[in-house]
């Protein structure tokens, strides 16, 4: 298919530029294109990042195939290394051999971490720079209708510049709702890994704390129990305690005056007979 002479878009239709020419290998595979962009002079383009179709040469931004990369890798160690988990805890006897290809999923994923962190930075800066742009967009629209207004334009020309700012602010929406999309998909990824990597010991350490927390008590050894006081081992119900007889209370008895003075005379009686046997 010829390339040479194409226009050249990006992915939402605005107009980059046009080829101009390619650098080829001594194989004769096309590296790079070489991309008219106007006043912006010559943009040298990797020709991978090319969609050709009949009549235009479409423009994948570096950062869309290198999150993609990112996306499909890590999405196919994650479902290698759950495979071997579930292979594993089916049988015991492979847990051995199973440990080396582990270790060589989980450093996969190391180094697409890293590869994460600089499409997050690329993702993040033209985020920036479609706002900026929005802005600028915007304020161009507003200035055009004080123009309008203030009769220094004609209503044909002001339509004109309305509508190529609505479709320029499309296209800059769908990009920045693009990049948000990759943007969420890559932190679903990661906290997927970080569930999957995961040591045992970890996990029962999380899960000791997660039923602590959701219990509201604290477990302690069964060497340190100690029973309570009020606990015996033949007690019975609350309800079945027994009453306390009646019939063997008696009411307190009471000394009355008369008794009080037939005890008083009988020790007076009784001191005078032991000093009549004195004398």
């Amino acid at each position: 298919m010829v390339i040479i002479g194409k226009p050249v878009r990006d992915m939402y239709g605005t107009d980059i530029g046009k080829v101009l020419g390619t650098l080829t290998d001594i194989d004769g595979t096309i590296q790079t294109v070489g991309v008219d962009c106007g006043s912006d002079g010559l943009r040298q383009i990797p020709f991978e990042q090319l969609v050709l179709q009949m009549d235009v040469a479409i423009y994948i931004p570096n950062w869309r195939l290198e999150a993609q990369k990112v996306l499909r890798e890590k999405g196919l160690t994650l479902r290698r290394l759950k495979a071997l988990m579930t292979i594993v805890s089916e049988n015991d006897e492979m847990k051995p051999d199973a440990e080396l290809i582990h270790e060589t999923y989980k450093s996969k994923l190391r180094n697409l971490d890293e590869a994460e962190v600089k499409i997050k930075t690329q993702l993040t800066t033209r985020l920036d720079e479609l706002d900026s742009q929005a802005k600028t967009v915007k304020m161009i629209l507003f200035d055009t209708s004080v123009q309008f207004k203030s009769e220094e334009i004609t209503e044909l020309t002001f339509e004109s510049v309305q509508k190529h700012c609505n479709n320029l602010l499309e296209r800059l929406s769908h990009e920045k709702d693009e990049v948000s999309n990759v943007q969420r998909r890559l932190d679903d990824l990661s906290v997927e890994c970080i569930e999957v990597i995961k040591t045992p010991k970890e996990m029962i350490q999380e899960s000791a704390v997660s039923y602590l927390d959701t219990s509201g008590h604290t477990i302690t050894e069964s060497g340190n129990y100690q029973p309570s006081a009020s606990t015996t081992v033949d007690s019975e119900p609350e309800s079945t305690l027994p009453e306390p007889p009646v019939e063997n209370i008696e009411p307190p008895i009471q000394e009355s005056p008369n008794d009080s003075n037939n005890s008083e005379c009988q020790t007076e009686s009784e001191s005078d007979w032991l000093s009549r046997m004195q004398a």
